[in-house]
């Protein structure tokens, strides 16, 4: 009997039209022509058309001389992040924060400033487009330089359509149609997606660029999670993937949560519910703020209670933990600010509920980026959409 051996196949040539070529420009690296004709397995004459493609559209720019091997040094190029701007707007219960950013992307400008999201999709939208044109002005573009706008809502979004779902702190913004609304007045694409979700995108795109998988989470007057997996953003089906606040907590049947069910692990745990637990027992606590300071104050009840609180947060995490195995997990909201005493607690569950494998090299740490977060994810948000390889090729056929 003849053994037969089969040879590996060669990989295949990577697709090369503008779009696709582009995105092997976007870390920045300045590449020649025949560097970027060797990559794609393409003829030296069409990179050479679809640089030219993206040279005309300002995406691409010199970045001078390569090494000479003999000759005339070959010219190298590069993203060229100034091309355009994004605006990314974070919307909470009670804030707003804005920020025009190249596509790197690098606030150009930036504002904060107390929004009640309770107003309504109409006054609010209005405030953000005023507001976001001022932004424009502020960074030295026009509005013919504004390529997209990133959305974050502080309510479940069907990222799909753009529109909020039932929100329960956002009255008066179900099914709002934010896209149409913000895109009538920019003329650019609008991309809408939760908080949180943004919060993981600005998190993992500034502060962890190497970690494959990463899980966010954010306690504040609610508790979410953003997931991160093998470095894209994972919403699930209808965009409702990461809604970890509303995961049965054991022990916690009698306790209503505002969803309509007992025993979420944000009707005990969350920022609100550990406030409305300490004011109870007499101390000056009705929001998270309060509760942090409380903490910083050295009052030992407060601190008890985060820490409590991180405790139950890692009950839940802990079969997160074990069936997404990521390599970091980043606690933000309002309530990370109270030191160490939450996150302290979700280690000490996590760490013994978990399997070691899962463990071994997990981080669980507060998020870096802080109140930036949000805002920056937004940028990220429609940066990618722009810098995407098919809305590119449509941008360059248009």
């Amino acid at each position: 009997m003849v053994e037969v051996t089969t040879q590996p196949r060669p990989p295949a040539p990577r697709a090369a039209g503008a779009g696709e070529l582009f995105q092997l420009l976007r870390d920045g690296r300045p590449r020649t022509r025949a560097e970027l004709a060797a990559i794609t397995g393409q003829a030296r004459s069409t990179v050479a058309a679809r640089i030219d493609a993206l040279l005309a559209a300002g995406l691409v720019a010199p970045a001078g001389e390569a090494t000479s091997t003999g000759g005339r040094p070959p010219v190298t190029f590069a993203f060229h992040p100034g091309a355009k701007v994004v605006l990314g707007v974070d919307l909470g219960a009670t804030h707003a924060r804005l920020a025009v950013t190249d596509l790197s992307p690098t606030v150009l400008a930036a504002y904060d400033a107390p929004l009640a999201i309770a107003d309504g999709p109409d006054a609010v939208l209005s405030w953000v487009a005023e507001t976001g044109a001022k932004l424009l002005e502020e960074a030295g573009r026009g509005p013919a330089d504004l390529a997209s706008v990133g959305v974050g809502l502080p309510g479940p979004v069907e990222h799909a359509s753009g529109h909020p779902n039932n929100p329960p702190i956002m009255p008066g913004w179900d099914d709002a149609d934010v896209p149409g609304i913000l895109g009538g007045r920019f003329g650019v694409p609008v991309l809408v997606d939760n908080d949180v979700n943004i919060m993981a995108l600005g998190e993992h795109r500034s502060a962890w660029p190497d970690v494959d998988d990463l899980l966010f989470v954010k306690v504040a007057t609610g508790i979410g999670a953003g997931i991160v997996t093998d470095r894209h953003l994972l919403r699930g089906a209808q965009g409702a993937a990461g809604d970890l606040g509303h995961v049965a907590l054991p022990g916690a049947e009698h306790v209503q949560c505002r969803c309509g069910n007992v025993g979420c692990l944000e009707a005990v745990a969350s920022a609100h519910a550990v406030a409305t637990a300490l004011g109870a027992q007499g101390l000056p606590a009705s929001t998270g703020a309060d509760v942090v300071a409380l903490v910083r104050a050295g009052d030992l009840a407060a601190a008890q209670a985060v820490r409590q609180a991180g405790r139950d947060i890692g009950t839940v995490l802990a079969a997160s933990v074990s069936l997404l195995n990521p390599s970091a997990i980043v606690i933000g909201g309002i309530l990370a600010e109270a030191g160490e005493h939450l996150v302290a607690g979700i280690r000490e569950v996590v760490y013994r509920r978990s399997l070691p494998l899962a463990t071994q090299h997990l981080r669980i740490v507060t998020a870096r980026t802080g109140a930036e977060a949000g805002v920056l994810g937004a940028s990220v948000m429609a940066v990618d959409h722009v810098l995407s390889a098919a809305a590119i090729d449509a941008a360059l056929e248009a």
